[in-house]
């Protein structure tokens, strides 16, 4: 399945993971941001992304460029394809320059977007916002990442970034296997592990996982999410109370994972494999079942042709991992920024909006009825039932700045035997640090 390592190599969600660990490098080179005064001569717009060029989203980009060179005809695009890499490890030194774009891609959260908007290198955009109506086409649960304070933290009154598309974690399902076995396919958490133990049963080992990358901690984190409300995510992600690492939602998530670990729901062995060993997995048909972001999505419809399989919310839980994706930004130092607006408000309509769904991605201001496929339709649907019910939790490093080293870390001990209690203090020291730091 070599197809899929290549198709899956730019994950969403591996961003968003690896953000707080590589603006580590960004931070000292960041220092104050300039006012915007930076004079353009309107002929030009430069503009980054690093989305892979098969993908569905470059290829809405590429349409959204087109339509503005429709509508701008005086106007030149200069467009250069970034690694992530290459913009999370220069972002801050690079918009503190005269070299800034107009227009960049750039990942959500605290330790991005946040930071850079708290050091004055991104232009607020929360009165564009409202006047060219993106606040009204993006939900709350939505904007929430789009949105910072002054001390550079998400859910803010302030605008920095303008989201197009959403992401979340759902649950992937092989039907032929489930029929073969005669398993039901669960619709609750008591029925999901019945389903496990089944095919355990009949020695299969029912649950993908990978130890060595993100679905190691999203597992955890969706655990502990089954036995969470509205009030414990919001304290948790944006420090709007105390949280208890050893209170029920995590000592749940911890003990039920070393449940599921001991009866052989996961496979210890799975603790060094990446992200793309998982799904290859499924693909396979080696493994049932597998939770996994919808950027998943696009790949398995291509390259799964020897069975039927579906999708649902992970049973027994109202939340689920996910947000809006990551944003299109202005710098400070953009020289254009009318254009850019431009650029943004045409990635925000009808045609490119329903283009992002009919590619395999979850638009955020298009339902499900614009959509013409059938899957794509159903991964819409699934994703507005999340984002109407307040179901999105963002992800589990988010909270803290090199948060996801300690989660990796974290969840390959438990998946080695560590004992619930210690993996649950190794999560808590950082992030309690932190707490502590902001009071």
């Amino acid at each position: 399945m070599t197809k899929m390592r290549f198709r899956a190599a730019r994950l969403t969600t591996r961003r968003a993971l690896l953000a707080a660990s590589a603006m580590a490098l960004v931070a000292p080179l960041a220092a104050c941001g300039g006012s915007g005064t930076a004079e353009g001569d309107g002929k030009t717009l430069r503009l980054w992304h690093y989305e892979q060029q098969d993908g569905a989203l470059s290829k809405a980009w590429d349409a959204a460029i087109a339509e503005f060179e429709k509508t701008h005809p005086d106007v030149k695009v200069v467009f250069e394809r970034k690694t992530f890499e290459q913009v999370q490890q220069n972002a801050g030194m690079i918009l503190n320059s005269d070299k800034a774009p107009d227009v960049m891609e750039y990942n959500k959260g605290n330790a991005t977007t946040g930071l850079l908007a708290k050091q004055g290198l991104l232009t607020d955009l929360t009165a564009v916002a409202k006047e060219r109506g993106w606040d009204k086409k993006i939900s709350d649960s939505a904007s929430v990442t789009a949105r910072y304070d002054a001390k550079g933290e998400m859910g803010g009154d302030k605008w920095y970034g303008i989201p197009n598309y959403g992401e979340f974690v759902l649950t992937y399902y092989n039907d032929d296997l489930f029929k073969k076995h005669n398993v039901a396919q669960p619709t609750d958490l008591k029925s999901f592990e019945a389903a496990l133990a089944k095919f355990k049963a009949a020695g299969i080992t029912p649950l993908a996982n990978a130890g060595n990358d993100h679905p190691a901690g999203h597992w955890l984190y969706l655990l502990a999410l089954a036995e969470a409300n509205d009030a414990w995510v919001d304290d948790y992600q944006l420090y709007k109370g105390k949280v208890d690492f050893h209170g029920p939602e995590w000592t749940y998530a911890v003990n039920t994972y070393k449940d599921w670990l001991d009866k052989g729901y996961f496979d210890k062995k799975d603790v060094g494999l990446k992200g793309n060993d998982m799904t290859e997995q499924f693909v396979s048909q080696k493994r049932p079942v597998m939770v996994g972001g919808n950027w998943w999505f696009g790949s398995l419809t291509t390259d799964i042709t020897d069975f039927k399989w579906s999708i649902g919310p992970f049973p027994g839980s109202e939340k689920t991992l996910g947000s809006g994706g990551n944003h299109w930004v202005i710098p400070s130092k953009a020289k254009n920024k009318k254009l850019a607006e431009d650029f943004i408000d045409i990635t925000m309509s009808e045609k490119i909006q329903k283009l992002i769904g009919e590619e395999g991605n979850v638009p955020l201001a298009a339902g499900p009825d614009s959509v013409t496929n059938p899957r794509s339709r159903e991964l819409i649907k699934a994703f507005s039932t999340y984002q109407e019910g307040s179901g999105l939790a963002f992800y589990p490093d988010w909270p803290v700045a090199g948060y996801y080293d300690t989660w990796l870390a974290a969840t390959q001990n438990l998946m080695n035997g560590g004992k619930p209690d210690v993996v649950l203090d190794e999560l808590a020291a950082p992030y309690e640090k932190y707490a502590a730091s902001r009071r």
